[in-house]
Protein backbone atom coordinates (compact mmCIF):
# COMPACT_ATOMS: atom_id res chain seq x y z
CA UNK A 1 0.00 0.00 0.00
CA UNK A 2 2.92 2.37 0.65
CA UNK A 3 4.77 1.30 -2.47
CA UNK A 4 2.32 2.22 -5.22
CA UNK A 5 -1.10 3.94 -5.37
CA UNK A 6 -2.64 0.94 -7.17
CA UNK A 7 -1.99 -1.13 -4.03
CA UNK A 8 -3.49 1.40 -1.61
CA UNK A 9 -6.52 -0.87 -1.06
CA UNK A 10 -4.23 -3.09 1.02
CA UNK A 11 -4.14 -0.39 3.70
CA UNK A 12 -7.70 -1.38 4.61
CA UNK A 13 -6.20 -4.43 6.39
CA UNK A 14 -4.86 -1.96 8.97
CA UNK A 15 -7.93 0.25 9.09
CA UNK A 16 -6.73 3.14 6.94
CA UNK A 17 -3.79 4.67 5.13
CA UNK A 18 -2.78 6.70 8.16
CA UNK A 19 -2.83 3.60 10.38
CA UNK A 20 -0.70 1.76 7.81
CA UNK A 21 1.80 4.63 7.69
CA UNK A 22 1.97 4.78 11.49
CA UNK A 23 2.31 0.99 11.96
CA UNK A 24 4.79 0.32 9.15
CA UNK A 25 7.98 1.41 10.96
CA UNK A 26 6.96 -0.36 14.15
CA UNK A 27 6.33 -3.56 12.20
CA UNK A 28 9.85 -3.11 10.85
CA UNK A 29 11.18 -3.06 14.41
CA UNK A 30 9.19 -6.26 15.15
CA UNK A 31 10.58 -7.83 11.95
CA UNK A 32 14.15 -7.05 12.98
CA UNK A 33 13.65 -8.35 16.53
CA UNK A 34 11.93 -11.56 15.45
CA UNK A 35 14.48 -12.21 12.72
CA UNK A 36 17.29 -11.60 15.23
CA UNK A 37 15.90 -14.45 17.33
CA UNK A 38 15.70 -16.68 14.25
CA UNK A 39 19.22 -15.65 13.22
CA UNK A 40 20.67 -16.62 16.60
CA UNK A 41 18.96 -20.02 16.41
CA UNK A 42 19.90 -20.79 12.80
CA UNK A 43 23.22 -19.12 12.01
CA UNK A 44 25.27 -22.16 13.05
CA UNK A 45 23.58 -24.24 10.33
CA UNK A 46 24.14 -21.66 7.60
CA UNK A 47 27.89 -21.28 7.31
CA UNK A 48 29.07 -22.07 3.79
CA UNK A 49 31.01 -25.31 3.17
CA UNK A 50 32.77 -26.91 0.21
CA UNK A 51 29.84 -29.30 -0.09
CA UNK A 52 27.53 -26.31 -0.62
CA UNK A 53 29.71 -25.04 -3.46
CA UNK A 54 29.69 -28.49 -5.05
CA UNK A 55 25.93 -28.82 -4.50
CA UNK A 56 25.29 -25.44 -6.15
CA UNK A 57 27.45 -26.55 -9.08
CA UNK A 58 24.92 -29.33 -9.66
CA UNK A 59 21.79 -27.18 -9.32
CA UNK A 60 20.55 -28.46 -12.70
CA UNK A 61 20.51 -32.00 -11.35
CA UNK A 62 18.69 -30.79 -8.25
CA UNK A 63 16.05 -29.07 -10.38
CA UNK A 64 15.56 -32.18 -12.51
CA UNK A 65 15.30 -34.48 -9.47
CA UNK A 66 18.55 -36.36 -10.15
CA UNK A 67 20.16 -35.97 -6.75
CA UNK A 68 22.01 -39.29 -6.58
CA UNK A 69 25.47 -37.85 -7.37
CA UNK A 70 25.27 -34.78 -5.15
CA UNK A 71 27.45 -34.41 -2.08
CA UNK A 72 25.89 -35.18 1.27
CA UNK A 73 24.71 -31.95 2.85
CA UNK A 74 23.70 -30.92 6.32
CA UNK A 75 20.48 -29.43 7.61
CA UNK A 76 20.39 -26.77 4.86
CA UNK A 77 21.59 -26.87 1.27
CA UNK A 78 23.44 -24.11 -0.56
CA UNK A 79 20.29 -22.50 -1.93
CA UNK A 80 18.68 -22.40 1.51
CA UNK A 81 21.82 -20.82 2.94
CA UNK A 82 21.78 -18.16 0.22
CA UNK A 83 18.17 -17.33 1.15
CA UNK A 84 19.17 -17.08 4.82
CA UNK A 85 22.06 -14.69 4.16
CA UNK A 86 20.10 -12.62 1.62
CA UNK A 87 17.24 -12.20 4.09
CA UNK A 88 19.74 -11.22 6.81
CA UNK A 89 21.32 -8.60 4.57
CA UNK A 90 18.01 -7.26 3.24
CA UNK A 91 16.43 -6.98 6.70
CA UNK A 92 19.46 -5.02 7.92
CA UNK A 93 19.29 -2.73 4.87
CA UNK A 94 15.54 -2.24 5.35
CA UNK A 95 16.01 -1.43 9.01
CA UNK A 96 18.92 0.95 8.40
CA UNK A 97 17.16 2.81 5.62
CA UNK A 98 13.93 2.71 7.62
CA UNK A 99 15.66 4.65 10.40
CA UNK A 100 16.84 7.22 7.83
CA UNK A 101 13.30 7.78 6.52
CA UNK A 102 11.45 7.58 9.86
CA UNK A 103 10.78 11.30 10.00
CA UNK A 104 8.86 11.34 13.26
CA UNK A 105 11.86 10.25 15.33
CA UNK A 106 14.93 10.66 13.12
CA UNK A 107 13.95 13.28 10.53
CA UNK A 108 16.26 15.95 11.93
CA UNK A 109 19.22 13.55 12.03
CA UNK A 110 19.54 13.13 8.25
CA UNK A 111 19.74 15.48 5.29
CA UNK A 112 17.09 15.60 2.58
CA UNK A 113 19.52 13.93 0.15
CA UNK A 114 20.19 11.12 2.63
CA UNK A 115 16.45 10.65 3.12
CA UNK A 116 15.82 10.57 -0.63
CA UNK A 117 18.55 7.97 -1.09
CA UNK A 118 17.11 6.09 1.91
CA UNK A 119 13.71 5.93 0.21
CA UNK A 120 15.20 4.52 -3.00
CA UNK A 121 17.37 1.93 -1.27
CA UNK A 122 14.51 0.99 1.07
CA UNK A 123 12.17 0.39 -1.89
CA UNK A 124 14.79 -1.59 -3.85
CA UNK A 125 15.56 -3.75 -0.80
CA UNK A 126 11.82 -4.39 -0.32
CA UNK A 127 11.47 -5.50 -3.96
CA UNK A 128 14.55 -7.73 -3.63
CA UNK A 129 13.14 -9.26 -0.44
CA UNK A 130 9.82 -9.90 -2.16
CA UNK A 131 11.63 -11.69 -5.00
CA UNK A 132 13.65 -13.82 -2.56
CA UNK A 133 10.44 -14.78 -0.73
CA UNK A 134 8.69 -15.68 -4.01
CA UNK A 135 11.61 -17.90 -5.10
CA UNK A 136 11.73 -19.47 -1.63
CA UNK A 137 8.00 -20.25 -1.71
CA UNK A 138 8.27 -21.65 -5.24
CA UNK A 139 11.14 -23.91 -4.20
CA UNK A 140 9.10 -25.11 -1.24
CA UNK A 141 6.32 -26.24 -3.56
CA UNK A 142 8.75 -27.53 -6.20
CA UNK A 143 10.47 -30.05 -3.91
CA UNK A 144 7.77 -32.45 -2.81
CA UNK A 145 7.55 -32.88 0.96
CA UNK A 146 9.08 -29.50 1.76
CA UNK A 147 5.85 -27.67 2.62
CA UNK A 148 4.92 -30.26 5.24
CA UNK A 149 8.50 -30.11 6.55
CA UNK A 150 8.17 -26.35 7.05
CA UNK A 151 4.65 -26.39 8.47
CA UNK A 152 4.92 -29.48 10.66
CA UNK A 153 8.64 -29.43 11.48
CA UNK A 154 9.02 -33.09 10.54
CA UNK A 155 10.33 -35.02 7.56
CA UNK A 156 10.31 -38.68 6.71
CA UNK A 157 13.52 -40.66 6.85
CA UNK A 158 13.34 -41.15 3.09
CA UNK A 159 12.99 -37.42 2.45
CA UNK A 160 15.92 -36.64 4.75
CA UNK A 161 18.01 -39.38 3.10
CA UNK A 162 17.33 -37.99 -0.36
CA UNK A 163 17.80 -34.28 0.36
CA UNK A 164 19.89 -33.86 3.54
CA UNK A 165 21.78 -37.09 4.06
CA UNK A 166 24.63 -35.64 6.16
CA UNK A 167 22.10 -34.06 8.53
CA UNK A 168 20.26 -37.40 8.76
CA UNK A 169 23.50 -39.15 9.71
CA UNK A 170 24.31 -36.47 12.30
CA UNK A 171 20.86 -36.83 13.86
CA UNK A 172 21.28 -40.62 13.93
CA UNK A 173 24.67 -40.28 15.67
CA UNK A 174 23.05 -38.06 18.30
CA UNK A 175 20.38 -40.71 18.83
CA UNK A 176 17.58 -38.41 17.72
CA UNK A 177 16.51 -40.88 15.03
CA UNK A 178 17.40 -44.39 13.99
CA UNK A 179 19.39 -44.19 10.75
CA UNK A 180 18.28 -47.72 9.88
CA UNK A 181 14.81 -46.32 9.24
CA UNK A 182 16.12 -44.45 6.21
CA UNK A 183 15.75 -46.30 2.90
CA UNK A 184 18.77 -48.11 1.51
CA UNK A 185 20.81 -46.41 -1.19
CA UNK A 186 19.37 -47.09 -4.63
CA UNK A 187 21.63 -48.86 -7.09
CA UNK A 188 21.64 -47.90 -10.71
CA UNK A 189 20.36 -50.48 -13.13
CA UNK A 190 23.16 -52.86 -14.02
CA UNK A 191 24.01 -56.53 -14.20
CA UNK A 192 22.14 -58.76 -11.79
CA UNK A 193 24.05 -59.50 -8.62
Amino acid sequence: ALFHPSLFFLSSFFGSGSNTRWLHPWLGVVLLASFAILFIQMVRYNFWTKADTKWMGHIGEVMSGREENLPEIGKYNGAQKIVFWLMTLLILVLFGTGIVIWYEYFGASFTIDQQRLGHIVHALAAVAMLLVVIVHIYAGFYVRGTISAMTEGKVTGGWAFRHHRLWLRQEARKGVIDERQAPPRRHSAGPAE
